[in-house]
């Protein structure tokens, strides 16, 4: 786990590359109880304007999450977190599914406070899928 000691603004997190697939979404329409058609069916999808079925935006912003957790090692030293979603996340219906590319930036640390701001950056197909997403954590 890092410590304010450790770390400084502008330290790069390790990125992290995940795949959405759709068996992915029917797992997190389970779980979330969000069976909203637009996550499933491509023609229900296509019919309300949208290219293909999209991933669920909270699964997304949990991708986002595990950015961050992965680097702290303890999701509970996360204080706050926010994202705009700008861009859906779209799934092909193949074995590969989306590639959501993520990364992770220090914009400034609080030694007194033990805490540290990152901003994060989430890209489907080179494009940004959050905007303004960010964590405050606590350091250990």
């Amino acid at each position: 786990m890092p410590t304010s000691s450790q770390v400084s603004k502008g330290d790069q997190l390790p990125e992290l590359s995940i795949s959405v697939t759709r068996g992915d979404l029917v797992r997190y329409a389970g779980a979330s109880g969000d069976f909203n058609p637009i996550h499933y069916s491509g023609a229900f999808a296509q019919e309300v304007g949208l290219p293909d079925v999209i991933a669920h935006g909270m699964l997304t912003m949990a991708l986002a999450t595990r950015l961050v957790t992965d680097w702290l090692g303890d999701p509970g030293r996360i204080i706050e977190h926010g994202v705009r979603f700008t861009r859906p996340v779209v799934v092909p219906d193949d074995e590969h599914g989306a590639r959501v590319d993520l990364s992770g930036k220090v914009a400034s640390v609080d030694e007194e406070e033990g805490t540290a701001k990152l901003n994060l950056t989430a890209k489907c197909a080179g494009q940004g899928v959050l905007g303004g997403a960010y964590a405050l954590v606590h350091l250990s």
